[in-house]
């Protein structure tokens, strides 16, 4: 399974970033052949609108089957469900530590959008 995670840098070293659409970097990590590769957002965190719909679509491209992050708008939370990804939130420091805590169990599925789109002034 692949998962990616909202990263601000290309290592698993790299800071956790909280916010889904606005994220640097997806750092796309593939549980069974333990490598990852980073999938740049750049083009999306500097969106006037639509980033997270954008960032979503590229996760889906990129074959991941789950997301790690800190919060996610409703937009891309309707893309990234409809197309069968699931959804984690964390408060990970590192990418590494919040892929650990996947690997534990110790992650809260999100069922629904927990930030406003740009547009409300949210995450």
């Amino acid at each position: 399974m692949k998962v990616a995670i909202t990263s601000t840098g290309p290592e698993l070293g790299s800071a956790f970033e909280s916010r889904f659409g606005r994220a640097p970097l997806f750092l796309v990590y593939d549980l069974e052949k333990d490598t990852f590769t980073a999938v740049d957002n750049s083009v999306n965190m500097a969106a006037a609108q639509g980033a997270g719909l954008q960032a979503a679509q590229a996760v889906v491209s990129a074959g991941a089957a789950a997301v790690i992050t800190g919060h996610v708008g409703p937009k891309a939370f309707q893309a990234l469900s409809a197309a069968g990804v699931q959804v984690f939130t964390a408060t990970a420091v590192t990418v590494a530590e919040a892929l650990s805590l996947l690997e534990r169990n110790e992650l809260v599925e999100l069922k629904a959008a927990d930030a406003l789109g740009r547009g409300g002034r949210g995450r």
